[in-house]
């Protein structure tokens, strides 16, 4: 990849594979799920609304993860917490393949959900303390690029394994990231930001306080707003996109095609942003590609023909994750080092109630007969809320050190 080598320093490029790979065995067990639910739906006789808890429950975890990482990563260190949140997740969706139960199932899927809430935010903040200030909002947007190869990964599962194998070989292919976190412990260091931090660890209590303070409110209300709606809009969007593609009308096997097409634009939706976001700003790449998924989610609720639909996901899939690394990068830059971690884990966290809410709301509005296009409209306004939060709320941190700057105020 072009945009990696444009990271200076071999140690630079290591962490970011390195990171970027837990990053992607995180995508591919989140859009696993997605799959799976499709696949149990029918093995199972779930309804729209079981199907719902089932991600709510997963999101519900997540958000519990975030907000209990973020803050043990300012206390212990980004990469031990990072590790640990890793092996939690692959373990939980491992056992998940031995499952003869719903309700089984939805605990080992909040389990699996609290370290994979939690990887995320450590993995970005440790990211962007370890490069170069000019390098650090690439570097993020490229980590978060790995989501979409997680997920291309997912749907090559779901397209080949499902089927014929069932979705329990799915789980049990989810659980191989475990290996890896015991690698993963002694292959990257720690942030230097972290590291050699001169000023005494504070207790949780005043990390809150400051994240809290009038410096850092503006951001801080600005961030949980964002977190909210994309993370709303998104699961609840992709979570159920191949189910939606059945309730469209398409066989099982033809809606996992149609989603592992649609998931390839991610990456170019990755590859853009890591561009525009030095070169343009965090604002701009946001606010944008923020505005352009709202007008996707319309246009695919609208889509008629396989055409359409296939063209209007992959524009949702180009925007919508293209938004979502400019917020990981744009979101450690908005807190000092002492609190970043638990800054950047609650705004998730926060942003973890939308991941909730989303598919959980849209099971209830098939369950009752609501319409698609209903359905992305409730989705519009949600991503058009996230880009005006930006928009007007938003200070652009394009090339400051975030210490400096609280330094400062």
């Amino acid at each position: 990849m072009r945009n990696l080598a444009l990271l200076q320093e071999p140690k630079q490029r290591k962490l970011l594979f390195n990171a970027g790979l837990s990053w992607l065995f995180d995508a591919m067990d989140v859009g696993l799920v997605s799959f799976i639910v499709a696949a149990l739906a029918v093995e199972w006789s779930l309804g729209a609304e079981q199907i719902g808890l089932l991600t709510a429950i997963n999101s519900v975890g997540m958000a519990v993860g975030a907000a209990v990482a973020g803050s043990l990563a300012d206390r212990y260190g980004r990469r031990d917490v990072l590790v640990l949140t890793l092996l939690i997740f692959s373990v939980a969706s491992g056992l998940s393949a031995l499952v003869t139960s719903f309700a089984v199932l939805c605990i080992l899927r909040f389990i699996a959900g609290f370290g994979l809430g939690g990887e995320l935010p450590v993995a970005s903040t440790l990211v962007s303390e370890s490069v170069p200030a000019k390098e650090r909002g690439r570097a993020v947007v490229l980590l978060e690029s790995f989501w979409a190869v997680g997920w291309i990964v997912a749907a090559l599962v779901a397209y080949f394994i499902i089927p014929d194998y069932g979705w329990r070989i799915a789980f049990l292919i989810s659980a191989v990231p475990a290996l890896f976190a015991l690698y993963l412990r002694k292959a990257i260091p720690d942030s230097p930001a972290f590291e050699n931090q001169t000023i005494k660890k504070i207790p949780f209590t005043a990390r809150m306080a400051s994240v809290w303070s009038i410096k850092h409110r503006r951001s801080t209300i600005m961030l949980w707003v964002l977190w909210f709606t994309v993370v709303f809009s998104y699961y609840g969007m992709f979570l159920w996109l191949p189910t939606v593609m059945v309730l469209k009308g398409f066989t099982l096997v033809k809606s996992f095609q149609y989603v592992l097409i649609i998931t390839l634009a991610q990456l170019p939706g990755y590859f853009t942003a890591a561009y525009f976001i030095e070169k343009l700003g965090r604002k701009f790449v946001l606010v944008t590609y923020l505005l352009m998924t709202a007008v996707s989610a319309i246009w695919f609720g609208l889509a008629t023909t396989e055409g359409m639909l296939i063209a209007a996901g992959a524009c949702l899939s180009f925007f919508n994750l293209g938004a979502w690394g400019g917020m990981y990068a744009y979101t450690p830059e908005l807190y000092p080092t002492q609190v970043r971690s638990t800054g950047v884990g609650f705004a998730a966290s926060f942003g973890r109630v939308g991941g909730i809410i989303g598919p959980y709301l849209v099971g209830i509005l098939v369950a009752r007969g609501s319409s698609l296009t209903y359905i992305f409209v409730v989705f519009f306004v949600a991503i058009v809320i996230g880009a005006l939060a930006v928009l007007f709320l938003g200070k652009e941190t394009k090339g400051i050190d975030p210490d400096a700057a609280a330094e400062r105020t």
